[in-house]
């Protein structure tokens, strides 16, 4: 009898070893696109950043690594008589690469409490567009600062239209400028626009609109095949990269003509969804200073400003000797959304002691013979600001409530890890839970082995 105990519990040992030897690290990091999870394979890159100005404009200067530009973003296939929106919006990195590459960048001037210590950790509120289990919205749920609503972690909370009126007047809303590869570049322009109640455009026109017609159920523009040659592009070729920048692959005033659908379209034809425009207002604050190109891995994209646009409740208004914060976001490898890398906060001295340093130049444009600022990027993932501040659910929440900053406590390689640990937060906590079985098994079949091996030899 003692044998079959023996034989029983050495079988449960082996059992419970082998169980716990082949299910460690697994079902933990799984993709899962029904919950919008992809995580890239790299969770950190480097951003290159400079910056200068003349007293009148300021301009910076990016560069990142791109193994293949991702120069389209969304478009309109022919397939079947039917015209299908394809791209823009896929979870991770698109297969077609019909996502564009992009850089964007926060500004502010000491107006924001807290973004100096955490960046834009602090505008990532309650279950925003992309995160596990956000309500489903035709609008997109944007990025907010936390004092425009009256609960931080109720995206609905907005504060009356009269609080946000005086929030602006303050100084409190974060600059915003961006560049896009497909909607904005091939008319070397950028985009200008702000962080306060919600994500959005400054004041006037962007430099884009949506080629369809709704009334007709049709795209509004083609190429204009007489100036370009085509009438439209190829699926296939886009995928394929076959298009490049001295190509005509976009559509603007310069390059459309009125939609014809009796054109003789076959499947396959492709045409931007986007048509791009001249921009007004102070969205058109930001421009393209030169060209902007990818070149032996890496994207190089120079933007300029006035340093005093004059519109003080869209821009941060740049001073002489002047300092301020900036956080930074790049999009590569054709993700978009939430699946970009974002850095912690660094200061900007215009001539003035900071991390990065803008020079003052003389002459028609920069020199750009200061050595670039290095800044670590990084993977966020699902970390908004209610998790953070909640001691519940983050252990540094008491040192976030002191003030302490982000870069005191943690590394970008943490912080990416600590994003990752957020999305799979369930699947680790039953790991967890397996591993502790496993090894209270082990235990005991341990102890049942060594008594009974014990009691063999007394015998």
């Amino acid at each position: 009898m003692r044998r079959t105990y023996l034989a029983a519990s050495v079988a449960i040992f082996s059992g419970l070893l082998v169980l716990g030897w082949v299910t460690h690290d697994t079902g933990i990091k799984e993709n899962d696109p029904e919950r919008n999870i992809f995580i890239p394979e790299e969770l950190t890159t480097t951003l290159q950043v400079k910056a200068a100005y003349d007293g009148q404009k300021i301009y910076f200067r990016y560069r990142w690594p791109v193994d293949r530009p991702s120069i389209f973003h969304d478009v309109f296939v022919y397939q079947d008589g039917e015209w299908e929106e394809r791209g823009g919006e896929a979870i991770g990195p698109d297969p077609d690469f019909l996502v564009e590459d992009r850089v964007a960048m926060m500004i502010d001037d000491g107006s924001v409490p807290l973004f100096s210590r955490y960046g834009g950790y602090i505008t990532i509120g309650d279950k925003l567009t992309t995160f596990t289990g956000a309500p489903e919205s035709e609008e997109e749920r944007t990025k907010y600062l936390p004092a425009t609503r009256t609960d931080p972690n109720d995206f609905e909370a907005v504060r009356p239209e009269s609080d946000l009126e005086a929030l602006r007047e303050a100084g409190y809303f974060i600059d915003l400028w961006q560049w896009r590869a497909n909607r904005s570049n091939p008319i070397n322009l950028g985009d200008d626009g702000f962080v306060a109640e919600e994500r959005s455009g400054d004041a006037g026109t962007g430099p884009y609109t949506t080629n369809w017609d709704k009334a007709s159920d049709q795209p509004t523009f083609m190429f204009d095949e007489a100036r370009t040659g085509q009438k439209a592009l190829n699926i296939n070729d886009i995928i394929a990269g076959k298009y490049g920048f001295d190509d005509t692959y976009y559509l603007s005033p310069e390059t459309a003509v009125a939609f014809d659908p009796n054109a003789g379209w076959q499947n396959g034809d492709t045409l931007p969804r986007r048509v791009l425009r001249a921009e007004s207002g102070s969205r058109a604050d930001v421009v393209v200073a030169t060209q902007a190109r990818w070149e032996d891995g890496f994207w190089d994209v120079t933007l300029v400003r006035d340093m005093d646009t004059g519109n003080t409740l869209d821009d941060k208004i740049f001073q002489d000797r002047g300092s301020y914060d900036l956080a930074f976001a790049v999009f590569r490898n054709a993700s978009t959304m939430r699946w970009h890398y974002v850095s912690l906060p660094i200061s900007l001295g215009l001539e003035a002691e900071a991390q990065l340093v803008a020079k003052r130049f003389d002459g028609p444009a920069p020199q750009w013979n200061q050595p670039w600022t290095e800044v670590k990027m990084f993977y966020p993932g699902q970390v908004d600001w209610g998790r953070l501040t909640d001691p519940a659910k983050h252990p540094g929440a008491d040192k976030i409530a002191e003030r302490v900053p982000v870069a005191y406590r943690h590394s970008e390689d943490q912080l990416a890890l600590y994003g990752v640990e957020v999305e799979f937060a369930d699947q680790i906590r039953r790991q967890w839970l397996l591993t502790l079985f496993a090894s209270l098994g082990l235990i005991v079949g341990l102890g049942i082995n060594i008594n009974l091996l014990m009691i063999r030899r007394e015998h």
